[in-house]
């Protein structure tokens, strides 16, 4: 069973953080080898896990082992974008010998824990929680399969598992201080908590929320009745569960109910902070809602060479490195897709998770015009984009597909599949401009525009999320200007457009091939700025301090 099987730590525990704290998180993303994210939730998580190990805080992740990962995008025939789901086995994870029942849809579930010790990718001790294992039948062995499944049922038995068996293996480890919720998947945790303790009070004082949707029609909400069935309350009963969260509709808010059974809450930036605030105003019991800006590790994500030409001010051996941390990234996409990329070409990058919001296709808006831009006489430009769409959001995988179909016909535009660490590391390594166009205010963070910027990527992005905090338009990044949300979307996305476009053609690519020193300079300070505030050791902190130890 080794060390895991109790609270253990293989550092000195920092007398700053000696409060035991819990992090519940549905994905985690912690290294190429381990699939257990999607998309910026888990990156964030998975830097908030590494900077913990780094400070020596007295913490532990709590997440679920995906048998399948969340999938794996591959391509079809015709090189437009498959699904593949395959299982996923790893020899690194260690048996702690914990293992226990948790009730799901009124029947027992056997849950197996695997730990993955600190040791192995530089992370606080993570525990895992999976369900496929022999003691279980067919139906609850699927339940940890495939992050985010499309069926409701599964999702809130995921739910369950995330929640109550957490908390469950906390209990086995000798129980914390504060259990925080990255995200409101593990709710039912908070109704455990309640039927141990049997007051509000007790399970406020414990709770912490971190909340990252900035409008309310993407906080999950479920039928309370539907909810009940499934055992979401444990052994509450149903009128004990509205009483405690406030429930009294046919509906339980997930969000609402964390932000009332919990002492605080964080938005995931200043303005999201903001929006949150103005967004649940008026909802009877709700905690305070601070902004904790999300932050990266930067000894994970920023290439170190890279870094120390930065900090000796050597500009001819920084644009030197820049240019050879393109080439693992051109070699993917000759792989993929048979063309080859040049090192001293303009190569603006858009990777992310495909949500309508984030507009991956907004370039294409006027096909001639973004044809004449990336065939501009003496001053080229390459496009690659990357990212997964939500296996079974027919829209988004439509979009990709359509990107696929015009970068048939360009030698410098690309689509890549496998959007997961590695390749996004390569990409963000190869950028020069990394390009970020949601539509305002809904993108609550974002985070990937701060690992780019880390390795020589200049920021090019609609104000939202941190870039408010961070960015400064012709000195370290380049920023559309804000466009009234009143407005309908069509109208945003044109204006949007226009003033891409203009920057593009009249600012960053002149800046690139004319006023080279302004364009090192821009990358100098973006590259100076953006480890100062953003980096997650910062963040990290911040939780304990702000979230944990109530501002102490």
């Amino acid at each position: 069973m080794g060390n895991y099987s109790k609270w253990y730590h293989p550092y000195a525990i920092n007398e700053k953080y000696s409060e035991r704290v819990a992090y519940f998180s549905m994905e985690f993303g912690i290294d190429q080898a381990l699939k257990t994210y999607s998309g910026g939730l888990g990156y964030l998580a998975g830097s908030h896990m590494r900077s913990a190990y780094e400070l020596r805080q007295n913490m532990i992740g709590i997440g679920i082992l995906w048998k399948y990962g969340y999938y794996d995008q591959v391509r079809q025939d015709d090189q437009k974008m498959g699904v593949q789901f395959l299982k996923k086995y790893y020899t690194f994870l260690e048996d702690p010998g914990i293992k226990f029942q948790v009730t799901i849809h009124n029947n027992p579930v056997w849950v197996k824990v695997l730990v993955l010790p600190a040791e192995t990718f530089r992370t606080v001790p993570m525990y895992f929680l999976t369900t496929d294992i022999a003691e279980n039948d067919y139906i609850s062995r699927t339940i940890t399969h495939r992050l985010y499944d499309q069926e409701l049922p599964t999702r809130i038995a995921q739910s369950i598992i995330l929640g109550v068996g957490g908390a469950k293996v906390i209990e086995a480890l000798g129980g914390v201080a504060t259990y925080h919720m990255n995200e409101a998947h593990a709710l039912p945790l908070v109704f455990h908590l309640f039927e141990k303790y049997r007051d509000v009070q007790e399970v406020k004082k414990r709770m912490a929320f971190t909340t990252h949707t900035p409008e309310k029609a993407g906080n999950e909400e479920n039928e309370v009745e539907l909810l009940n069935k499934m055992s979401f309350f444990g052994g509450l009963s149903i009128e004990e569960a509205r009483e405690i969260s406030g429930a009294h509709g046919s509906h339980l808010d997930y969000t609402l109910t964390a932000l009332r059974l919990s002492k605080m809450a964080n938005g995931v930036s200043q303005l999201h902070g903001e929006v949150s605030r103005d967004m649940w105003e008026g909802n009877e019991g709700i905690c305070e809602i601070k902004s904790i800006t999300n932050a990266q590790n930067v000894n994970y994500w920023q290439n170190p060479d890279l870094r120390a030409a930065l900090d000796a001010n050597e500009d001819e051996r920084l644009v030197q490195l820049k240019a050879e941390m393109k080439k693992p990234l051109f070699d993917i996409v000759a792989d993929q897709t048979g063309k080859i990329f040049k090192n001293d070409v303009l190569t603006i990058v858009w990777a992310r998770r495909f949500a309508a919001y984030k507009r991956a296709d907004l370039l294409l808006h006027d096909l001639h015009r973004f044809f004449e831009l990336i065939n501009r006489e003496g001053q080229p430009v390459q496009v690659i984009w990357a990212g997964k769409p939500y296996p079974y959001d027919h829209g988004a995988i439509g979009v990709f597909n359509r990107l696929v179909e015009v970068s048939h016909k360009h030698k410098n535009v690309a689509i890549l599949t496998g959007y997961e660490l590695s390749l996004s590391r390569k990409l963000k390594d190869g950028a020069d401009i990394w390009l970020n166009t949601p539509r305002r205010p809904r993108e609550a963070s974002g985070t990937s525009g701060m690992t780019a910027a880390m390795n020589g990527a200049i920021n090019f992005s609609v104000q939202d999320g941190w870039l408010p905090e961070f960015g400064r338009h012709g000195e370290n990044s380049f920023l559309f200007p804000i466009v009234d949300t009143a407005l309908p979307n069509e109208e945003q996305d044109q204006i949007d457009y226009n003033n891409m476009m203009d920057i593009l053609e009249n600012e960053i690519i002149p800046a690139y091939y004319v006023d080279r020193k302004k364009w090192v300079s821009i990358m100098k300070q973006s590259m100076n700025e953006v480890v100062g505030y953003f980096s997650s050791e910062r963040m990290a902190d911040e939780y304990y301090h702000l979230m944990y130890q109530n501002g102490k």
